[in-house]
C-alpha cells in the first residue's frame, strides 16, 4: 500500500513569480526543489546560463589526462574496458571516439552478461598479449584489487573511471576517478559512468567532448542518473545534440524504434532507446552497440538498427515470461513474500539478461526489496536486484559477502554471484541485513503535487509543466491527482498486452482516458476513487495529443450496504482423464451446460467459442483458454457455479499449423468475403488471441501472401499479396509471432498442470 502525502505548502517571492510565469504550480515546483532565486530559476531553465563545474574537480582527473596524453604522444596502444549496459556502451563509445580524435592507439573490450560486469583476468590478458600497456576503463573497475594488481604484474598501468560505490581501499592504479570521492552536494557527485567518461574526455579535449555530448545525455538517462547540477545541464545540451545528431548508428535507431528526432524527449531515452541497446548487452554482444554508436557506414549502421530492435522485441517477450513464472512463485509460496525482509526468487533456466529490470517491477508492486537469481544445473548461480526507497542494497549484499562469490552495484541496484545451493542462506542473510539496517521497510510514499478537475488536463497544461524537464530521478514528472472517479471501460494495450487502457468518469461524467503501463494484470477500483496521474503529450503519428499515466489510485472506503461477495465456483478436475469423451457427452446431455472449445470441437457434442458462450451454472473447458484476460471474459461472461475443466490440447501452439489454419481462414476471407476477416472471431476459431493473429497477417503480408487494405481495430480487409517477399520484415514478423505463440503456450502448459485451486482466473 502507498500512503499518499500533499506536497508541502511553499511561499513564492513574487519576484520569482514573475520572473517564471504560467502555472502557479511551476513556480512553486521550483521552490519545492531548492530552485528559490530568479538567477538559480534561469539557470535551471536555460543550460547557457548554468556554470557547470571544472572537470578536474574530479579527484585524480587530472593524473588520468597527463598519462593518456603520454600514452598518445609517444603512441603506446592502449585499451579501453567498457561494460555491457547503455551507460557502458556509450562511456566506451564516447572515450574511443575522443582517443581516436587525438590521434590514440586505442582498442575495447566489452564484456558479455554470460562475463559478468567487472574486469576479467582472461580478457585483461588477450589485451596485454595484444600489445595494450595502458587499460582505462568506463563505468567499471572500482572494486577490481585482483585484476589491478594482475596488470602491475604483466607491467601493464591502470586508469579506473566509474561512478559506481568504492571499497574501503582503492585499487592500485594510476588514477582512480570517481565521483564518490567528492564531497557529498558537489554538482559532479552523481554523475554517472558516461558522464565521468565525458569528463575525462573534457580534460583532454573540450572541443571533442562537445561533440560526445549526444552519447552523454543517452548514457546518462539509460541509467536512469540523477538530474540535477551539471547532470541535468549535461542533459539538456544533450537533446539538444540528439535532436540534430549526425551519427548514422543513432538516426537508424530512431527510424527503426519509430522516432522523430525533433519530438526527442528524455522520456525516448529512457524508454525507446536506452532498452533497445540494453538489450543488446542482456541477450548478445555489447560490443555491437559500441560499434552501432561510433560507425560512419549508413549501412552497417542500419543492420545494427534492425537487429537491436529484434531483440528488444526478444527482451520484452522475456521480461514477460520470468515476470509471470516469478509472481506463481509468490502466489505459490506466499511466505516467501511474508516472512522475509526481501523477496529473494530462483529458477534454474531464468535469462540473465532480464532479471534486473523484472526485479525492479517485483520491488515497486511489493514494496520490497527484491532479487532474481539464475541457478543453471553445474554454474555459478547470477543474481540481479533492485531496492526501494530507504534501503541500501549494495550495503545489504556487502554484509552478506562471506557467502557471494563476487558482487558489486549501488544502492539502488546490485548484482553478484553465488553457488546456488547457498541460495536459502542469502535470503536469509539478506533479510537479517536489511533489519538491521531498518526495523521494518519503510511505507511507500507518493508526494501528489495538486490536485486538479479532469477539464484542466490539456495540452496546455503539459507544454508549462515541460519547461520543468528532463524529468527523472531528483527532478520528477509532477504528479497530479483527480479525485471522486470510477472505471466505465478498460482494454488491454501493448505488443504482449502487459499494459492497460482505462478510461474514467467523474461525478459530473466527464471522461478521460488513462495509460496504466505493466498494469493488464493488476486489479483495477471497483467502486468511487481518486487517482494519481502524470500528464504528458504524446506525439503519435505526428500529432501531439494528451497522454494520461496511471500512477496509484486510492479506493474509497465502501459502504457495507454495497458490498457484494462473487459466489463461489466449485472445480472439477478431468486434465488426467484417460476416457474424456464419454464424461463429456455424458455432461452435454444436461442442458445447464456450456462447452467452451476452440481450435478443435469435441466430436459429436456441441460447443461454443468465447463469443458464443452465455450465461450457465456450469462451463466446461474442453480446450484452454490462450491467455488471463479471454479466461476472465469468458468467466465474467457464463458466471457458472461449477468449472469442469478436461484441457485438451488443439495442436495449434505451433508457427506451423497456426499459420495453415490462419491461412485457410484468410483464403475462405478472400473468396466469400470481399477480403473481410474478423480479428476477435479469427482468434476464436484458432483459440489464440486477436494480437497473434494479427501478427500472423503480418507475417503473411511481408511474405508477400497477402496486402492489407484497411486495418480497423475489429477487422481487417484483405487482397492476395505479389508474392514477393521482404526478408526482414518477414524476421521481424516471425520474431513476433513466436513470442506471442510462445506466450500462450506458456500459459496453457501452467493451467494444464496447476494446482487445481489455480485453475480459477
Amino acid at each position: 500500500m502507498t500512503r499518499w502525502r500533499n506536497a508541502p505548502a511553499v511561499q513564492v517571492p513574487a519576484a520569482l513569480r514573475d520572473a517564471v510565469g504560467g502555472h502557479p504550480l511551476i513556480a512553486e515546483t521550483l521552490i519545492r526543489r531548492g530552485v528559490e532565486t530568479v538567477a538559480a530559476a534561469r539557470a535551471f531553465f536555460e543550460p547557457s546560463r548554468y556554470e557547470p563545474a571544472p572537470a578536474d574537480d574530479l579527484p585524480d582527473l587530472t593524473r588520468a589526462v597527463e598519462r593518456l596524453r603520454q600514452a598518445i604522444a609517444t603512441g603506446e596502444p592502449l585499451a579501453v574496458w567498457g561494460d555491457f549496459d547503455a551507460d557502458g556502451q556509450t562511456s566506451t563509445a564516447l572515450l574511443l571516439e575522443t582517443l581516436w580524435g587525438l590521434g590514440a592507439k586505442a582498442m575495447f573490450r566489452v564484456p558479455t552478461r554470460h562475463e559478468g560486469h567487472g574486469l576479467h583476468r582472461l580478457g585483461l590478458q588477450h589485451l596485454v598479449e595484444a600489445g595494450a600497456r595502458l587499460i582505462l576503463t568506463c563505468d567499471t573497475g572500482v572494486t577490481a584489487h585482483a585484476e589491478a594488481a594482475y596488470l602491475a604484474q604483466r607491467g601493464a598501468d591502470l586508469i579506473i573511471t566509474d561512478h559506481h560505490v568504492p571499497t574501503e581501499h582503492l585499487p592500485p592504479a594510476v588514477a582512480v576517478v570517481n565521483p564518490h570521492r567528492l564531497a557529498a552536494g558537489h554538482p559532479l557527485a552523481a554523475l554517472t559512468g558516461v558522464g565521468v567518461a565525458y569528463q575525462l574526455a573534457r580534460g583532454l579535449d573540450p572541443d571533442l567532448a562537445e561533440r560526445a555530448l549526444d552519447l552523454t545525455a543517452l548514457g546518462t538517462v539509460a541509467d536512469v542518473g540523477t538530474l540535477v547540477d551539471d547532470n541535468r545541464y549535461l542533459v539538456q545540451r544533450g537533446l539538444e545534440a540528439l535532436r540534430a545528431t549526425r551519427r548514422p548508428g543513432l538516426r537508424a535507431l530512431y527510424d527503426t524504434a519509430g522516432l522523430r528526432p525533433d519530438g526527442l524527449t528524455e522520456e525516448h531515452l529512457a524508454f525507446v532507446l536506452g532498452p533497445r541497446l540494453n538489450a543488446l548487452g542482456r541477450l548478445a554482444d555489447a560490443s555491437d552497440g559500441v560499434d552501432l554508436l561510433t560507425t560512419g557506414d549508413e549501412l552497417r549502421a542500419r543492420t545494427l538498427a534492425t537487429e537491436l530492435e529484434g531483440l528488444n522485441a526478444r527482451r520484452q517477450f522475456l521480461t514477460r515470461q520470468v515476470t509471470d513464472a516469478a509472481l506463481a512463485q509468490v502466489e505459490s509460496q506466499p511466505a516467501l513474500l511474508r516472512e522475509q525482509q526481501a523477496l529473494v526468487l530462483s529458477h534454474p533456466t531464468w535469462p540473465g539478461g532480464v532479471l534486473g529490470i523484472v526485479a525492479g517491477r517485483l520491488a515497486e508492486r511489493f514494496g520490497k526489496p527484491t532479487v532474481l537469481i539464475t541457478a543453471p544445473e553445474n554454474e555459478l548461480a547470477r543474481g540481479s536486484g533492485r531496492s526501494v526507497p530507504g534501503v541500501d542494497l549494495i550495503a545489504a549484499l556487502r554484509a552478506c559477502a562471506p557467502l557471494l562469490q563476487r558482487f558489486g552495484g549501488h544502492a539502488a541496484a546490485a548484482g553478484f554471484s553465488i553457488d546456488a545451493e547457498r541460495i536459502p542462506e542469502l535470503r536469509a542473510a539478506l533479510s537479517r541485513a536489511i533489519t538491521e539496517q531498518v526495523e521494518t521497510i519503510p511505507e511507500q510514499e507518493l508526494v501528489v503535487d495538486d490536485y486538479v478537475e479532469l477539464p484542466v488536463l490539456s495540452l496546455e497544461l503539459v507544454a508549462d509543466i515541460n519547461r520543468l524537464a528532463p524529468f527523472g530521478r531528483g527532478n520528477p514528472p509532477l504528479t497530479l491527482a483527480v479525485r471522486d472517479l470510477k472505471v466505465v471501460g478498460e482494454a488491454p494495450i501493448g505488443r504482449m498486452e502487459e499494459h492497460r487502457r482505462v478510461t474514467v468518469e467523474d461525478a459530473q461524467e466527464r471522461r478521460q482516458t488513462v495509460f496504466w503501463w505493466q498494469g493488464a494484470d493488476r486489479a483495477l477500483p471497483e467502486g468511487p476513487f481518486d487517482l494519481a496521474l502524470s500528464p504528458r503529450a504524446s506525439d503519435y503519428r505526428g500529432m501531439p495529443e494528451l497522454q494520461l499515466e496511471w500512477i496509484d489510485a486510492r479506493e474509497h472506503a465502501p459502504a457495507p450496504t454495497v458490498v457484494r461477495r462473487a459466489p463461489a465456483i466449485d472445480v472439477r478436475d478431468y486434465r488426467q482423464e484417460p476416457e474424456p469423451r464419454s464424461l463429456l457427452r455424458g455432461l452435454a446431455a444436461d442442458a445447464d451446460v456450456e462447452i467452451w472449445a476452440e481450435g478443435t470441437a469435441p466430436e459429436g457434442v456441441e460447443s461454443r467459442t468465447r463469443s458464443e458462450l452465455g450465461p450457465s451454472p456450469r462451463l466446461v473447458l474442453w480446450t484452454l483458454p490462450p491467455g488471463r484476460r479471454e479466461y476472465r471474459v469468458a468467466i465474467d461472461r457464463v458466471q457458472p457455479r461449477e468449472l469442469i475443466v478436461f484441457g485438451r490440447d488443439a495442436g495449434l501452439d505451433g508457427a506451423v499449423p497456426f499459420l495453415e489454419g490462419l491461412a485457410g481462414l484468410v483464403a475462405f476471407a478472400l473468396n466469400r468475403r470481399e477480403g473481410w476477416l474478423d480479428l476477435a472471431a479469427v482468434a476464436a476459431r484458432l483459440g489464440h488471441r486477436p494480437l497473434t493473429v494479427e501478427a500472423g497477417l503480418a507475417w503473411l503480408e511481408a511474405g508477400g501472401q497477402l496486402r492489407a487494405l484497411e486495418r480497423g481495430d475489429d477487422a481487417w480487409r484483405l487482397a492476395r499479396g505479389a508474392g514477393q517477399a521482404e526478408p526482414e520484415a518477414v524476421d521481424e514478423a516471425r520474431l513476433r509471432l513466436d513470442a506471442l505463440l510462445a506466450e500462450t503456450a506458456a500459459y496453457r502448459n501452467y493451467l494444464r498442470t496447476a494446482p487445481v485451486e489455480a485453475l480459477l482466473p
